[in-house]
C-alpha cells in the first residue's frame, strides 16, 4: 500500500513562541551574569551556568512555579528544540577547544608534560573510579551499572578544562612562562584522554560493562584515530587550502570549518561514540594546519563564545537542582567528591611535576592550574545525564565540582607563580609574544 507523501506539519505557533522566548531570556540572563562574573574576577562560565540555575528548578521553579512551567514546559519535543541549538553550540565550542592544542608544544616539552600528564590524569582517574564504587546508589542514573558509573566519575575527576586554563593563563600573562606551557600541554593530554574515555563510557552505558563491548569501543577508537591521521588530515588540509585560495575566503572558510566539525561529530556518533570526540579531533586537525586555518575558527569564535556557548551553559544549568543538596546523603557525596577531585588533581600534578624535575613552586602552580575543570566538566556532566549514567543529584554534584575548581584555580596559580623569577628564555618568549598576536 502506497504511503501518501505530503508536507511536514509546521511547528505550532505556541511552540515557536516558547522557543524564541526561551532563547531570548536565557541569553539575556547568561550574558548579564557572565559579565558580572568577569567583573568579580571569576570565569564567565560561572555566571553563564548560574543563568540556567536561576531560571531552572533551583530558584524560579521554586519561587514562581507557574512562570517556570510556562517558560520551561515539561514537554520533550519543546525542550528538544532548545537542546538541539545547545548541542550545536557545544560541538563548535569543543572544536575551538581542540584548536588550542599545540602539537609542537607537546613534542618540545614532552618529558615534563609526560610526567605531569601521568600524575595529573592517572592518579585522579584511579581515585575517581574508587570513589564511584563507594558513592551511594541514590546518585546513580537509570543506566545503573556500577562499573560504568565508577568509570564516569573517574573521568570527571581526571579531566581539566583547556579553554578555561588557556584563558586564565592569557589573562594573567603567563602563557610565555615555562610553567604555563607545561600546564597547557598537560591539559591538552588530559582533554584528549578524557574524550577517549568518555566514548568508552557512552558505548558501554546502554549494554553494560562487558569485555566484548569495551574491546569493540577500543577498536572503534583506534579506527577513528587512524582515520584522523591518515584520511581526515589530508582531506581537511585540501579543503582548507581550497578555501584560502577563494576570493570569498572568510565567509567560505567559516562555513567550511563548521561543516567539517559537524560531519566529524556525525562520524563518531555513527560509531556509537560521543559526537564531541569527532568535533574535538577535527578542531585539533584544523589547528595543526597553521595560522591560516585557525583564523577561520577564530572568525567563528565570537558568535560561538558570545551566543552559542552561553546558551549551552545556561541550558546545562537548567538541569541543576540545588535543592537536592538538602538531602544529607547527596550533600555528603558532593563534599567528598569535591575533596577527592581537588586533592587528587593537585597531588597528581605536583608529584608528576616533581618527577619531571621541576621545582616546588612550579609543581604547586601546575597542580593548581590543572584543577580548573570548567566547561569541559559541564559538557561531561551533560553527556552523563543524557546517557543515563547520572541522575539530577549526581549531575548537580559534578557541575558543582566544575564551578568550584574553576573559581579556586586562578588565585592559587597567581600566588605560586608570583614567587617564581623569570628566566632569560621566558623573557625572550615574552618579547616574541608581545611582537605578534597569540591565538587564544
Amino acid at each position: 500500500m502506497a504511503v501518501a507523501i505530503g508536507p511536514v506539519p509546521a511547528i505550532s505557533h505556541d511552540a515557536m513562541l516558547v522557543f524564541l522566548v526561551q532563547i531570548g531570556v536565557l541569553l539575556i540572563v547568561a550574558t548579564a551574569l557572565g559579565r558580572l562574573a568577569a567583573r568579580l574576577n571569576l570565569p564567565a562560565v560561572v555566571g553563564e551556568l548560574a543563568a540556567g540555575i536561576l531560571v531552572g528548578p533551583s530558584l524560579l521553579g521554586t519561587v514562581a512555579p507557574a512562570v517556570s512551567e510556562r517558560l520551561l514546559p515539561r514537554d520533550a519535543e519543546q525542550m528538544h528544540l532548545l537542546g538541539a541549538v545547545a548541542q550545536l553550540g557545544v560541538l563548535l565550542l569543543v572544536g575551538i577547544t581542540g584548536a588550542h592544542i599545540d602539537l609542537g608544544l607537546l613534542r618540545r616539552r614532552r618529558v615534563a608534560i609526560a610526567w605531569v600528564s601521568v600524575g595529573s590524569v592517572l592518579l585522579p582517574l584511579a581515585l575517581g573510579i574508587g570513589l564511584g564504587f563507594l558513592l551511594p546508589a541514590s546518585v546513580m542514573g537509570g543506566n545503573g551499572h556500577r562499573p560504568v558509573f565508577a568509570l564516569f566519575i573517574g573521568v570527571a575527576v581526571a579531566v581539566s578544562a583547556l579553554p578555561v586554563i588557556a584563558k586564565t593563563l592569557l589573562d594573567m600573562k603567563l602563557m610565555h612562562r615555562n610553567v604555563g606551557q607545561v600546564i597547557i600541554g598537560a591539559a591538552a593530554v588530559s582533554d584528549i584522554l578524557g574524550w577517549l574515555l568518555l566514548s568508552i563510557v557512552s558505548a558501554t552505558a546502554t549494554v553494560g560493562f562487558r569485555a566484548g563491548v569495551v574491546a569493540e569501543s577500543v577498536g572503534y577508537l583506534l579506527l577513528v584515530l587512524a582515520a584522523t591521521v591518515f584520511l581526515a588530515r589530508p582531506l581537511v588540509g585540501r579543503v582548507m587550502r581550497t578555501v584560502q585560495r577563494s576570493a570569498n575566503g572568510s565567509d567560505l572558510g567559516i562555513a567550511a570549518v563548521v561543516v567539517l566539525l559537524v560531519l566529524a561529530a556525525a562520524g563518531t556518533h555513527a560509531l556509537k561514540m560521543e559526537p564531541m570526540l569527532g568535533a574535538f579531533l577535527c578542531g585539533t586537525l584544523i589547528g595543526s594546519l597553521g595560522a591560516e586555518s585557525r583564523r577561520f575558527l577564530e572568525l567563528a569564535r565570537p558568535f560561538v563564545m558570545g551566543v552559542l556557548a552561553p546558551l549551552f551553559l545556561a541550558t546545562a544549568g537548567l538541569q541543576v537542582d540545588l535543592t537536592a543538596l538538602q538531602r544529607p546523603a547527596v550533600l555528603g557525596a558532593a563534599l567528598i567528591t569535591l575533596l577527592v577531585a581537588v586533592g587528587a588533581k593537585l597531588a597528581g600534578g605536583y608529584l608528576g611535576a616533581r618527577m619531571g624535575r621541576l621545582a616546588h613552586d612550579e609543581a604547586l602552580a601546575i597542580g593548581a592550574g590543572l584543577n580548573a575543570r570548567g566547561v569541559v566538566e559541564i559538557v561531561l556532566a551533560s553527556v552523563g545525564l543524557n546517557i543515563g549514567v547520572l541522575n539530577s543529584a549526581s549531575y548537580t554534584i559534578v557541575v558543582l565540582v566544575a564551578v568550584v575548581t574553576s573559581v579556586m584555580a586562578p588565585p592559587i596559580l597567581r600566588r605560586t607563580v608570583g614567587r617564581m623569577a623569570q628566566t632569560s628564555g621566558e623573557l625572550e618568549r615574552e618579547r616574541e609574544y608581545a611582537a605578534q598576536p597569540v591565538a587564544s
